[in-house]
């Protein structure tokens, strides 16, 4: 085979991607993706020495967050740029190395692992090629662990993206810095036993509750706490720009950019949750909200006739009638798509390319859309925690069901839709991610003026739901947060959604319901032992989940 990948929920037959992903990245740059996190590993293997000794490389950090995030399914699909990060992690590792063998000395003991020590004949796509067969996911004979390690590393990739964005707004912790790091390095480790990386990816878990935590202290301190908004899902008559992604620094900058311009700005996919925060909420010419999930891009895209502002995952392979007004920034990436540059310390990114396509465009045709009623973050919700008491004490609030997550190409994602027009009329969809596509826009009414789907916003945002869950826990003095009266059914997609669902386990959540299939890297072994410990299922038919739900199974 000319490659492997099952990170993602969509890959072929649940099982592997082993000639072009299905996520549209070809062979080279999925080897390179594979040789980029191999030298993350020996930057890791390093720096978490370094730090027992008191020994710490900031910007070895940074990098190591924002590679990571770079190989997250649908982010970066340019072999040039990929081939760039690897020629830089090897001269960080060095870097770290020296700064460690300086203080502690070169008379090592034991073997060191490759990654530690590997050097290509010369700093070449095709040299970093040639390495590719001895790194990827294959390597590993043992399939529970190689199973388990794959799990911890997908979970620190949605752990890095989530310690990017925060970081980006200048909230930082080392020490996610540094379990990212010792998870790395724990998957060079051929001593570590199946008990030691389940404890590790129970850890994971843990420092994703504490991530999202810290994602969310960095959003609501810059821009405010989400407000109940009504958004428009329509276009107005003049020029546009549609932003989609999860950066809300870019989003804010572009905003600033193009005030006064006569420019409409319109969020798309997972940037939807933007028009609730007062800080954003508050420039004119954020329009509302167009189009649904990533995987609709490319028609939604190419009706879209102003220019397109791509600032993180999920990017779809970009068609030739709108690839000219299409843009990325930060670390998403695509062959031929201009490419806006970073921000410099102190300085906005330049947005002027983007604004520029914007007018050439001309003005866009009016387009009536739907309200969407969004903004139900923690601290609303918690707001209204009496008037939500009270209705599960009058009986009109049976149960919440947590419906949060990705949405995807998959026609069995239906499910969602499904489950969300099948709920009882006294039940509460609580939902983050752009899984609320599938039922976001239908009419399920309110119990006594509050909305049947409360949205706390991006995928990042379920932590919402955890903490809510928490209060709610304390509140009703209930002493497992199983008995409470909610259930959890997660739709997956991509590495993001691995980092959530380690959190919940880590909280001590069971009878956690996946769709639309359990994870291909996930070995039968390990899904015994989820399945054991946690009565982690698949979902099924909708009619006999929602009996189930109901009964609290």
């Amino acid at each position: 085979m000319s490659m492997f990948c099952y990170q993602c929920q969509e890959t072929v037959h649940n099982t592997g991607c082993t000639i072009k992903g299905v996520c549209g990245k070809n062979e080279e740059v999925a080897n390179l993706l594979d040789v980029l996190v191999f030298t993350l590993k020996g930057i890791s293997f390093w720096n978490t020495r370094a730090r027992k000794l008191g020994i710490n490389d900031e910007a070895a950090d940074r990098f190591v967050i924002e590679s990571l995030f770079t190989t997250i399914t649908n982010v970066n699909f340019d072999p040039e740029v990929i081939a760039r990060r690897i020629e830089t992690a090897l001269i960080k590792r060095d870097t770290v190395k020296k700064m460690y063998i300086d203080k502690q000395g070169s008379n090592f003991k034991e073997k060191l692992p490759d990654a530690a020590t590997w050097n290509p004949a010369s700093n070449t796509i095709s040299e970093y090629l040639k390495k590719a067969p001895e790194v990827g996911v294959l390597s590993q004979k043992n399939e529970d662990i190689r199973s388990l390690r794959e799990t911890l590393i997908y979970g620190l990739k949605g752990i890095s993206a989530y310690a990017d964005h925060a970081y980006i707004l200048d909230k930082k912790s080392d020490e996610i810095f540094a379990f990212v790091q010792e998870g790395l390095a724990a998957t060079l480790d051929d001593s570590l036993t199946a008990d030691d990386l389940v404890g590790l990816v129970l850890k994971a878990g843990q420092t994703a509750v504490a991530v999202m935590a810290l994602l969310d202290e960095a959003n609501t301190s810059r821009y405010g706490s989400p407000e109940i908004t009504e958004v428009n899902t329509g276009i107005k008559t003049g020029p546009g720009i549609l932003v989609s992604g999860h950066d809300l620094l870019d989003l804010e900058e572009l905003l600033k950019q193009t005030e006064g311009k006569g420019i409409n700005i319109y969020t798309h996919g997972e940037m939807l949750p933007a028009n609730a925060y007062p800080a954003l909420k508050k420039y004119k010419h954020l329009a509302g909200n167009y189009g649904s999930s990533w995987w609709h891009q490319q028609q939604e895209f190419e009706a879209f006739n102003g220019a397109i502002l791509m600032t993180t995952n999920c990017l779809v392979k970009p068609k030739d009638t709108y690839k000219d007004r299409l843009f990325t920034t930060g670390v998403v990436g695509w062959p031929d798509v201009k490419h806006i540059a970073p921000r410099q310390p102190g300085k906005q990114k330049d947005f002027s390319p983007v604004i520029a396509k914007a007018l050439n465009q001309g003005n866009l045709q009016a387009k009536t859309g739907k309200k969407l009623v969004i903004g139900f973050a923690h601290d609303t919700v918690m707001n209204n925690a009496g008037k939500i008491l009270e209705l599960f004490q009058s009986g009109k609030l049976k149960r919440f069901v947590v419906m949060a997550g990705c949405d995807g190409r998959l026609a069995s994602r239906e499910y969602h839709t499904q489950l969300a027009e099948k709920l009882p009329k006294d039940t509460i969809i609580l939902t983050a991610g752009c899984a609320k596509y599938r039922y976001n826009m239908l009419d399920l009414g309110d119990i006594d003026g509050i909305p049947r789907v409360l949205d706390s916003g991006q995928c990042n945002d379920s932590y919402s739901w955890a903490y809510v869950a928490l209060k709610l826990k304390e509140v009703l003095g209930v002493d497992d947060i199983n008995d409470l009266p909610i259930s959890y059914n997660v739709a997956w997609y991509e590495q993001k959604a691995v980092a959530v669902l380690l959190a919940l386990l880590s909280l001590g959540v069971k009878k956690i319901r996946l769709c639309p299939t359990a994870p291909g890297f996930v070995s039968s072994n390990v899904l015994k032992v989820l399945q054991d410990n946690f009565q982690l299922m698949v979902t099924t038919q909708v009619d006999q989940d929602i009996d189930a739900m109901m009964a609290g199974a």
